[in-house]
């Protein structure tokens, strides 16, 4: 059974960090992309960030300096450091696990992020 369990998620003021986690099983983790994306109130869900099996990773034009994703695939786990955050990063967080040549495609529940002004 795959699963991706997020967590790290809580309420911070403006200007504060939070790293937060994303524990998956089930799956061949190191032949996977990995993915952040998240969905404020009323808004679509957008991309955060991705890192790939390689290693390469994007960012959204949003967060980028301040925010960074990596992974560990010993512990089959991918993180995002975020940093300096803004009110206007306020939303769910959802981790994502995606192999295309396999058609597979995998997200967790989410976490809340909450960045008070």
């Amino acid at each position: 059974q795959v699963q991706l369990v997020e967590s790290g998620g809580g309420l911070v003021q403006a200007g504060g960090s939070l790293r937060l986690s994303c524990a998956a099983s089930g799956i061949f983790f190191s032949s996977y992309t990995m993915g952040w994306y998240r969905q404020a109130s009323g808004k679509q869900r957008e991309l955060v960030a991705i890192i790939t099996s390689g290693g390469s990773t994007n960012y959204a034009d949003s967060v980028k300096g301040r925010f960074t994703i990596s992974r560990d695939n010993a512990k089959n786990t991918v993180y995002l450091q975020m940093n300096s955050l803004k009110p206007e990063d306020t939303a769910d967080y959802y981790c994502n696990a995606r192999q295309h040549t396999w058609a597979r495609d995998y997200w967790g529940q989410g976490t809340q992020v909450s960045v008070s002004s």
